[in-house]
């Protein structure tokens, strides 16, 4: 069974970059898309990058987009999201998800992510 667990979160100032990681283990990385969400206080959960099995092609949502890149080593099972020019609106928790193999949609739909870490906290504070 895949699991996954986040971390490099915790407190940075405004303007700060930030450099999160997913690892995971039971099961190879490689067979899964992998999606980073954020959950704000009060907010759903909303999708921020997805990236494919194998590196070739990501997706940035709107708000993110120019300020964040997604990246994974599948030799070391981890899929990475980088963040800049980071604000208070980017306070939240962060999760990462993997998706099986479902089809040639792109990006895939959030429902396909059935495989989810415990989250960890960003705040975006001076």
């Amino acid at each position: 069974q895949l699991q996954l667990v986040e971390s490099g979160g915790g407190l940075v100032q405004p303007g700060g970059s930030l450099r999160l990681s997913c690892a995971a283990s039971g099961e190879a990385l490689d067979a899964y898309t992998v999606a980073w969400f954020r959950q704000a206080p009060g907010q759903g959960r909303k999708r921020i990058s997805v990236i494919d099995r194998f590196g070739r092609s990501t997706y940035y949502e709107d708000f993110v987009k120019d300020r964040a890149t997604i990246s994974r080593d599948n030799a070391k099972n981890t899929v990475y999201l980088e963040l800049n020019t980071m604000n208070a609106g980017d306070t939240a928790v962060y999760y990462c998800a993997a998706a099986p193999p479902w089809g040639p949609t792109w990006p895939p739909s959030n429902d396909r992510f059935n495989h989810w870490g415990q989250g960890t906290q960003v705040t975006v504070s001076s």
